[in-house]
């Protein structure tokens, strides 16, 4: 049988204008659109060709006609059914549309073939063969102006991975495009779920965000093209920022001075109503699909206020629409942007030297040469922050305001050094004023044992009471909850519970400001509210030891300077008074200090080559008895008491002292003897005459019976992944049932019995950390610092951790998850199995620290950046757990922070001098036009400086001694969070420009913040406090 052949036949009718089409197609308003440029396909005469109704009228036949010549219609005529419409019915082509990559014409079907000669059953229906028109827009990104793809499923794109590989190609996404929702956030999972002329959006997370897609550019969701009365379907689809006016009007808009006025273009100069001297000259797009309230508030962007409602002109009149653009005020070039119902009379601003600035009205007249000059001279005249007619550029149409001007560079002065910084041409408009999120603390990880002694308590409710940083945690382990204490602003030093069990006084270090004083905070354990501020301003480095008094209700309460002097102080804490202090005139630190139980007048101080009794008089003065004093080596550690009142001491050397007094009141050594090998840390009496003692370096714990000459009752050892003892506490106190509560030198808390083994229930980094990285798709996080553990974390839990060789201070992810890179201070490379923890391989880079590496958005290439000031790039392969050396690019600064373009063609890197240094991946060599590679779009933003984030730098709500340490950009690009060397916590809008930007605030460290993260979901951030390894995870909440 013979094939079926296909004709091409042109119209008989000679043709006509599109303007006589257009009319004549709009007659019969009933007809269906045709698509331009398609051709008409008759089958041969040989096949079963129903007839046409010859009995059409001849007007009838005469439109059909008309329509169908501009360029000859695709018609099939065969057997009913297989169009799905009657054969004088006009349908759209079956070919492809414009915009499609492909095309293809579907041959003749043949009658009386079977079916297995006819083409599959999916070719039967129009939806195969007729592109889908498809909106994408960014999740999360309000400005994003929309991406549309046109294609048919299953023949230009087969399934949704690849549509995903083809809109990472396409979408600036933080990971790429992962993930695709609707509309109203449900998931799409197959590429049938895409419904023609709608509207998704794209992420690389699993959480949506529901915004207002397409409304802050000037379009809709929906992406319906318009059509003309004639019926005709634009070949140039609507999109959600879509410019109808002309090239050539555009160019010849912005081409110097010569702007020829347009129905569709107008170029205006707009004023701040608020602030007189910040203008700028736009082109606006007359023809916007966007209404003019939100064109009002985009301008209002453009000159950095907020709340813009309405566009007045000079004499007041108020301009509500397009219209009125195109008509009314035509003539009329300058308008005022204002929340306002009047212009405000200039000026509005004030110089910082001068009077009121009198401010002219703006009139496009050309200055004369004397009147520059005498502008020149003039040092009181406003700033311009606008530019000159002829630097009026064009953006891409994509936007409705078309037009900005060019932005000065910035100048930030840095350690002395001034830095520059360019900014790009298209940018997200910046805001100043404060986010409207703020961190919350979630949970604190870890203990401090490394370097403070008598930090462990029981509170009544069975919660632990302990303090890092500077936050007391009350940590509950039946509901594995913790509540925090945030009110200090620097480390705590010392803290002691009330004999009430009702309150707890705490004391910090001091700082560097006058906000950071050093002072003790009395406060509630139950409502976490303060109760009462003492010594603010009376201490002069610190506090080293706190007491409360054991009887009169407790009422008086014993504090020691950490300055020169090494003041005593006893103090009425209820009423801020001091009732007496002396100088102790210890050359060392002391240790602690505590009242006698059973004399609120007789206080004892100890430490190095110190061990004193203190009476105070009723004059206020002081009598000391030394009982250990220089230049003995003895180091008393710890202090106890016997019901009776003796004194028990316990010192660096292992032995435990006994003191009493005789009938003439003076101290004597009742016994002593060797408890432990090594100095003893901790001491504590238990209700029913048993002492537990607590070693540091032979790690045990040993109870020893005070009723029968403190005989030796048993013995346990901790293990040495534990460390030395540093504070022991009784799970329940005043019950007999031997539990207790051990906390370690190496930041670890342990439960446990001597009659049972010790498990861990806090862990902790005991030295330096410094290494932190997110994973890229679930809420986990790992550290690595100097106590050479990696560790995993999933919120509140431990998942892993490894220890390993060599010191870590940096840490990053692979794309993938699967891999997790910690780079050493030895210089070598450890890559281990994220799900596990197991160390799969290790590569020496170079012979000095790794202090900053990333993977590019491919995952196939790693940059390490060394001490040494070289990038080092490696291949990555078996899903980040193969490396092979690449090159090295030579550089002199030593580097703190890297960053991948989303290209993977550059880095840019942050110096320890705070230099942004840029790299050419591909060329291999250091970029040195910083100018250049201003419009580069970045991954990650892990750096501290830029354009964009110039404005925390010098900013006027905080010292310009402040020095930013760490950075990171949220995944949505909307927030901007900062940590700098005096323990702030800064939480920005992104971008952030201004030196007048906002900002929410926390303290909580008083060191360095090593490094600080967002989460995967932006929900988290995570902070690290370096030298202190204070480990913290914070919410980020609504304000």
């Amino acid at each position: 049988m013979l094939a079926p052949t296909v004709t091409i036949q042109s119209s008989s009718r000679p043709s006509s204008t599109m303007g006589e089409r257009e009319n004549m197609a709009s007659t019969d308003g009933s007809e269906e659109k045709h698509e331009p440029n398609v051709k008409e396909i008759v089958a041969p005469a040989r096949l079963n060709v129903p007839q046409l109704d010859n009995n059409k009228s001849e007007s009838e036949d005469e439109d059909y006609q008309e329509v169908s010549r501009p360029t000859q219609q695709m018609v099939h005529v065969g057997p009913p059914g297989y169009w799905q419409s009657m054969p004088n019915s006009r349908a759209a082509s079956p070919g492809n549309d414009n915009g499609s990559e492909t095309s293809s014409v579907m041959p003749a079907p043949v009658p009386g073939l079977a079916a297995s000669r006819v083409a599959k059953e999916k070719y039967n229906h129009l939806s195969y063969w007729k592109a889908r028109k498809v909106t994408f827009f960014k999740n999360g990104d309000l400005y994003f102006p929309g991406l549309e793809l046109r294609f048919r499923p299953g023949r230009d794109i087969g399934n949704l991975e690849a549509l995903l590989d083809k809109l990472s190609t396409r979408m600036d996404l933080p990971r790429g495009a992962r993930y695709l929702f609707s509309m109203d956030g449900i998931r799409v999972v197959s590429l049938d779920q895409l419904e023609d002329d709608q509207s998704y959006v794209v992420s690389s997370y699993k959480s949506f965000k529901n915004a207002n897609y397409g409304k802050k550019s000037g379009g809709w969701n929906s992406t319906t093209a318009p059509t003309t009365s004639s019926g005709w379907t634009r070949q140039s689809s609507m999109s959600r920022k879509q410019s109808v006016a002309d090239a050539n009007e555009l160019t010849s808009a912005t081409s110097g001075l010569n702007i020829t006025k347009s129905s569709t273009t107008r170029v205006i100069r707009i004023i701040n109503n608020f602030d007189h001297t910040v203008q700028c000259r736009v082109l606006l797009n007359l023809r916007t699909t966007q209404p003019f309230e939100e064109v009002i508030e985009d301008l209002g962007h453009v000159l950095k206020m907020n709340n813009a409602k309405r566009m007045l002109t000079v004499s007041n009149q108020e301009v509500r629409s397009f219209s009125q653009l195109r008509n009314e005020f035509s003539d009329v070039d300058t308008f005022y942007i204002t929340s306002e119902s009047r212009v405000l009379s200039p000026p509005f601003r004030r110089s910082r030297s001068r009077g009121a600035l009198a401010v002219e009205p703006i009139i496009n007249t050309v200055p004369t040469k004397a009147e520059k000059q005498r502008r020149a001279r003039s040092k009181s005249r406003p700033r311009t922050l606008y530019a000159a007619d002829t630097d009026i550029v064009k953006v891409p149409p994509d936007y409705t305001v078309l037009d900005m001007m060019k932005e000065d560079p910035i100048r930030v002065q840095i350690r002395g050094t001034r830095k520059t910084f360019f900014p790009p041409m298209v940018h997200s408009p910046a805001d100043d004023s404060p986010p409207d999120k703020r961190l919350a603390l979630n949970w604190i990880y870890g203990y401090r044992g490394i370097d403070t002694r008598r930090n462990l308590w029981v509170l009544p409710t069975g919660e632990l009471l302990y303090y890092v940083a500077a936050v007391a945690v009350l940590y509950d382990r039946d509901e594995e909850s913790q509540r925090h204490y945030i009110g200090h602003t620097e480390d705590i030093q010392c803290m002691d519970i009330h004999p009430s069990k009702e309150m707890v006084a705490s004391a910090q270090k001091a700082g560097r400001t006058r906000k950071t004083q050093a002072h003790i905070r009395v406060w509630s354990p139950e409502t976490l509210y303060t109760l009462y501020i003492v010594g603010n301003g009376e201490f002069e480095e610190g506090v080293s030891a706190l007491a409360f008094s054991q009887l009169t209700g407790g009422n008086y309460l014993l504090a020691v300077d950490c300055g020169r002097e090494k003041m005593l102080s006893v103090w009425q804490w209820q009423w801020g008074h001091l009732l007496g202090k002396v100088a102790t005139m210890q050359t060392e630190d002391i240790l602690g200090a505590s009242f006698h139980p059973l004399d609120d007048n007789l206080m004892i101080t100890y430490g190095k080559g110190h061990l004193t009794f203190w009476t105070r008089r009723k004059d206020g003065f002081f009598e000391k008895i030394d009982i250990i004093k220089a230049p003995s080596r003895t180091v008393v550690t710890s202090l106890q008491f016997e019901q009776e009142g003796d004194v028990i001491t316990a010192d660096g050397d292992g032995f435990i002292t006994i003191y009493s007094v005789d009938s003439d009141g003076a101290y004597y050594v009742r016994m002593e003897f060797e408890a432990h090998n090594k100095g003893i840390n901790a001491l504590i009496m238990l209700p029913e005459g048993t002492l537990l003692s607590g070693g540091e370096k032979d790690r045990k714990i040993i109870a020893w019976d005070s009723l029968q000459n403190y005989n030796k009752i048993t013995e346990t050892k901790l293990t040495e992944v534990y460390g030395g003892i540093r504070s022991l506490y009784p799970q329940r106190p005043g019950r007999n049932d031997g539990n207790i509560y051990v906390g370690t030198i190496k930041n670890h808390i342990l439960e446990g019995s001597m009659q049972r083994r010790f498990n861990r229930i806090v862990f902790g980094h005991s030295k330096q950390l410094w290494g932190l990285a997110v994973h890229p798709d679930d809420e986990l996080f790992a550290t690595a610092g100097y106590d050479k553990n990696i560790s995993l974390w999933k919120r509140h839990a431990l998942l892993w951790s490894t220890q390993i060789a060599y010191e870590c201070v940096s840490l990053t992810f692979h794309p993938f998850g699967t891999a997790l890179v910690a780079g050493s201070v030895e210089g070598y490379l450890i890559i281990l199995n994220a799900e596990n923890g197991t160390v799969v391989s290790s590569v020496r880079v170079c012979g000095s620290a790794l202090t900053c590496m990333g993977f590019n958005p491919a995952g196939d290439t790693i940059a390490v950046g060394s001490q040494n000031g070289s990038v080092y790039l490696y291949r990555v392969s078996r899903d980040g757990f193969t490396f092979k050396k690449s090159n090295k690019i030579r550089g002199v600064q030593p580097l703190v922070h890297l960053d991948w373009s989303t290209d993977g063609n550059y880095l840019q890197t942050v110096t320890a001098e705070y230099d942004l240094v840029f790299w050419d991946v591909k060329g291999l060599i250091q970029e040195k036009s910083a100018s250049a590679m201003k419009d580069v779009k970045w991954y990650t933003y892990n750096a501290t400086i830029g354009y964009l984030v110039s404005g925390i730098w010098h900013n006027r709500y905080y010292p310009t001694s402040s020095m930013i340490s760490t950075a990171n950009r949220s995944a949505a690009h909307d927030l901007f969070i900062t940590g700098d060397t005096d323990g702030y916590l800064r939480l920005f809008r992104y971008p952030c420009i201004f030196t007048k930007s906002e900002y929410n605030e926390e303290k909580v460290y008083s060191g360095q913040v090593s490094s600080a993260r967002f989460l995967y979901n932006d929900r988290n951030v995570v902070t690290v406090g370096g030298t202190d390894a204070a480990l913290m995870l914070w919410d980020v909440i609504e304000d």
